[in-house]
């Protein structure tokens, strides 16, 4: 027979889930509500929870001088392509790092972690050096290899520890019917790891999507990114709190259409257990 929860410990799990709630969505919903006011509801004391809904900062963001679709594209482009390789990269040497037996495996696995472990910091001199000498200073390619010192190391860990946990028996006997290695990882393997795909996708897409530290140090006035763009905000002379709100939701509204999307394939990845 179950035995059913006390009432006491479901109505303390809610309560905990109740508080987690609230403290990951009202910030976020705050940012969002605010970015729709006018600069001197945003600022009123006390807060204003009724107010005529404006899109002026909206507005101010894309025309004129400040306009954001120029950090908007190049934010595109530099975290799809990273993110693009960072996965497609990933999966092909995770596969391999899980399926071939190889002497010092385990060490290279590490190694390949290990890189992503170091600080931004440490790695901004040497990469600023390199980019000088190959002039890839305010260029695409520039930001994505940066991105890719991070990400890629992040997502063949992940990506090994899926196809450690995906079961053999269907691609020994797709190799017993003829199928050749890439065909028994095109066809088998693959369509397996979308849960594996989805989690390293996004996870790989936020960090390039939010990165400043590469952006400020290797982003040039063609590749400003919209971090940067936000950043900018900040002066000597005040905060412009009506434009860095809406900044705010331009970044984080994809980020969480993006996560909705995959919601299905995310949640059954980072309960694989490839995530601790």
């Amino acid at each position: 027979m179950n035995a059913r929860a006390h009432p006491a410990s479901t109505a303390m799990r809610w309560v905990l889930v109740a508080l987690m709630l609230l403290w990951t969505l009202i910030p976020i919903v705050w940012m969002v509500l605010s970015s729709f006011k006018t600069n001197s509801a945003i600022t009123a004391y006390p807060p204003k929870l009724f107010f005529s809904p404006t899109l002026e900062h909206y507005g101010a963001l894309f025309s004129g001088g400040n306009n954001l679709w120029s950090n908007v594209i190049n934010s595109l482009i530099v975290t799809g392509v990273s993110t693009l390789i960072a996965v497609v990269l990933g999966a092909m040497a995770g596969y391999g790092l899980s399926r071939i037996q190889i002497r010092g495996k385990d060490h290279l696995a590490f190694w390949i972690i290990s890189t992503r472990m170091a600080p931004i910091a440490a790695v901004i001199v040497p990469l600023y050096l390199m980019f000088r000498y190959l002039n890839l200073l305010d260029s695409y390619t520039g930001l994505i290899v940066a991105y890719l010192s991070f990400n890629l190391p992040f997502a063949i860990w992940l990506m090994t520890a899926f196809f450690d946990d995906l079961p053999r028996d269907l691609e020994e006997a797709a190799t017993i019917d003829g199928a050749t290695k890439w065909q028994v990882f095109w066809h088998v393997a693959l369509p397996l790891m979308k849960p594996g795909i989805a989690t390293t996708t996004i996870l790989c897409f936020i960090f390039a999507w939010n990165d400043y530290a590469f952006a400020a140090t290797f982003a040039g006035p063609g590749t400003q990114t919209i971090p940067i763009a936000a950043a900018q905000l900040l002066t000597q002379t005040g905060i412009d709190w009506g434009k860095l709100l809406a900044i705010g939701t331009v970044v984080v509204c994809p980020m969480a259409v993006f996560g909705l999307l995959v919601k299905r394939w995310l949640v059954t990845g980072l309960t694989l257990g490839a995530v601790k």
